[in-house]
């Protein structure tokens, strides 16, 4: 699609730009939009080199921090659907000097739920140089390690994703940045995507808090923990890697299968405070967001000196992007969540065009309304998303709102995808002549009729029927 046009949109995108360097003291802060894996609008205000320098523009470099953990997830993942590991592995498996963490199992350290520290015991580690493993095991990994029960609530912790890094360079046989810019940035074309800066690029500034000045900030090669935070990139590139998270673009489904990705978004731990709903959580490598109900997913990024955002939203699949040099973060999340809004509001996505489509018809056996006892629920099937088989959706009566989904597989079996019966079979029970008489979705049996006599209704049905 061509970029964002509208005059009144651009100067709306403009302002809150504006409003953000200026309200937050940036350096410099270089944005941008994402639809349909296109970067349909980007922008930057302030100067790269604090007071000097040009202002920065899509193809400048900022450093990438935590967002590096999506691409390091990804890979991880990769290997996973290659049958090379599985998320239950104890990273001891695989890492034999992983030392008091070796009871961690993969997607433990994957979402943040293995309990382990969330900082190195030495020095800050993202100011001073770094180490290799082997010393970065003796020194944080010993018996002081966990800070948490294993899988007992969301702890986040970048010396768990040193290990991740770690075991993407041992199971590959090359260092992990490596493997990931073979694997994920050339097939996307990320070419400003590195490991260590590479001009044209920001200098990172600490914003002194009581006055106009500015203070620059180290950088250093982090070694073990680099695949925590070390990665700089553009606004350019984390389009690209916007639009394949999204599952959009011309990488769509070839570097990794899209249930994969869906996976990756399915919350596993949440920031928990109490009295409070969740507004933050953790799936698999992603960061996710639940504002009022509208959910997004990507990753936030700091490091001294630099402060990112990576944000899509989960309905519609646009993604806003935000880089800036400056240690202190900006508003986060809810400056790209901003730039989303203005672009929705504005410039709003087009709904598919109804078709009619064929559908099976054993599926049509199973549409209509079924009872589970005396409730009632509406039972309608649809397609499901490309190549993922057809989806069966139960609404209770009145609800505009799914109460539960079923998805058929390519054996014909359905399973459910969410709500109480996720994972759990959906079963047709055909009478003699063949017509389905109920539905039983892991002993539940549903009816055509409530207490349907003509169904195998558990505990059979009282033979004097309804009474007044």
């Amino acid at each position: 699609m061509a970029g964002v046009t509208d005059e009144r949109t651009r100067r709306l995108l403009a302002a809150r730009l504006a409003e953000e360097q200026a309200g937050h003291r940036l350096p410099s802060v270089a944005a941008g939009l994402v639809r349909d894996a296109e970067l349909v609008w980007s922008a930057g205000r302030g100067r790269i080199g604090g007071t000097s320098g040009p202002v920065p523009d899509a193809d400048v470099q900022y450093r990438a921090g935590s967002i590096t953990k999506t691409f390091v997830a990804v890979a991880v993942l990769r290997l996973r659907d290659e049958g090379r590991l599985g998320l239950s592995d104890p990273i001891g498996r695989h890492l034999t000097d992983a030392a008091g963490a070796g009871e961690l199992t993969i997607g433990q350290l994957l979402s943040h739920t293995s309990g382990l520290r969330a900082e190195t015991a030495g020095p800050w580690w993202e100011r001073t140089p770094g180490s290799p493993l082997g010393v970065l095991a003796a020194q944080s990994l010993g018996a002081d390690a966990l800070r948490l029960r294993p899988g007992w609530q969301y702890h986040y912790s970048n010396v768990g994703y040193a290990l991740l890094g770690e075991l993407l360079a041992r199971l590959h046989g090359r260092p992990w940045y490596d493997v990931i810019a073979e694997e994920l940035l050339a097939p996307l074309g990320m070419s400003r995507t590195t490991l260590r800066p590479q001009q044209p690029n920001a200098t990172g500034f600490a914003v002194h808090p009581h006055a106009d000045l500015l203070l620059p900030e180290p950088e250093h090669d982090a070694e073990a923990m680099a695949p925590a935070g070390q990665l700089w990139t553009t606004v350019t590139d984390l389009a690209r890697w916007a639009g394949f998270l999204a599952g959009a673009g011309p990488a769509q489904g070839a570097l990794l299968d899209p249930a994969t990705l869906a996976e990756m978004r399915q919350p596993v731990g949440i920031f928990d405070l109490p009295d409070q709903p969740w507004d933050l959580g953790y799936g698999l490598g992603l960061q996710l967001w639940n504002t009022g109900g509208r959910r997004s997913y990507g990753h936030t990024g700091s490091m001294p000196g630099f402060f990112g955002v990576l944000q899509i939203d989960a309905a519609s699949g646009d993604a806003a992007i935000m880089l800036s040099n400056s240690t202190a973060p900006s508003s986060g999340p809810a400056f790209t969540a901003d730039l989303l809004r203005i672009l929705a509001c504005n410039d709003p996505r087009l709904r598919p065009e109804w078709t009619a489509t064929s559908v099976a018809q054993d599926e049509l056996d199973l549409v209509g309304t079924w009872y589970w006892g005396p409730m009632a629920f509406l039972v309608s099937v649809g397609a499901g998303p490309a190549g993922t088989g057809s989806v069966l959706e139960f609404r209770s009566a009145g609800s505009a709102t799914p109460a539960f989904r079923f998805r058929r597989g390519g054996d014909g079996t359905w399973t459910g995808l969410d709500g109480y019966f996720a994972g759990e079979p959906l079963r047709s029970v055909r009478a003699g002549d063949g017509r389905v008489v109920a539905l039983d979705l892991a002993s539940h049996t549903y009816t055509r009729r409530p207490y349907d006599t003509a169904a195998p209704v558990p505990g059979g049905v009282d033979p004097g029927g309804w009474r007044g």
